[in-house]
């Protein structure tokens, strides 16, 4: 299954005071972000594979049903989602770490509502919410493998690269998906 090697850059980022957010508005549609104050496996593996299954996010898939309720379950850990006229469009998980650091631990949005001006505006949110709850220091990283747009949202909202990374890893032939066939192509 892990067949395919692609050399990776991994960007860190960072925001020291809440000043430097600079904030964007939501697109033209009827929104609303709320927390999820209710583990449940079942919606943090929809949210995680439906989000990232195209950019190869698959740390998380050997997780277990328990591991998947306990990860959210934890007082440093807030979820908060992103809904279009009813139907879940984003995620942003906020971890509260040592040191007052509070790290946007993932982060994105569905692939239908990409390119309506929400992943801007959740960020914004997300990052404003991390400064209320006490953070000295917001970070994030991202990798060359996520959404083309990652860094430069990133980097829009105020955040800076404090570190960058080159690696090879090795990936499935193909993105995951939420079901049978939804990426059909190789990454190469």
């Amino acid at each position: 299954m892990y067949n395919i090697l692609v050399e990776v850059t991994t960007w860190y980022l960072e925001m020291l005071d809440p000043k430097q957010l600079r904030s964007s508005a939501p697109g033209d549609y009827q929104l609303r972000i709320e927390q999820a104050k209710i583990p449940s496996p079942e919606f943090s593996h929809f949210l995680y594979s439906s989000v990232g299954g195209k950019y190869y996010w698959i740390d998380r898939l050997s997780w277990n049903k328990e591991r998947w309720h306990n990860y959210p379950n934890r007082p440093e850990l807030e979820t908060w989602v992103a809904y279009i006229s009813g139907t879940p469009a984003g995620y942003i998980e906020l971890e509260m770490q040592p040191q007052e650091n509070a790290e946007v631990a993932y982060f994105g949005i569905l692939p239908q509502f990409i390119g309506q001006r929400l992943g801007g505006h959740l960020l914004s949110v997300g990052v404003k919410r991390a400064w209320e709850i006490g953070a000295k220091r917001v970070w994030v990283h991202t990798c060359s493998l996520d959404s083309p747009h990652a860094l430069a949202n990133y980097q829009a909202r105020g955040f800076q690269i404090y570190k960058q990374e080159v690696r090879t890893q090795q990936l499935p032939n193909r993105p995951i998906s939420p079901w049978l066939g939804a990426y059909a192509s190789k990454i190469l």
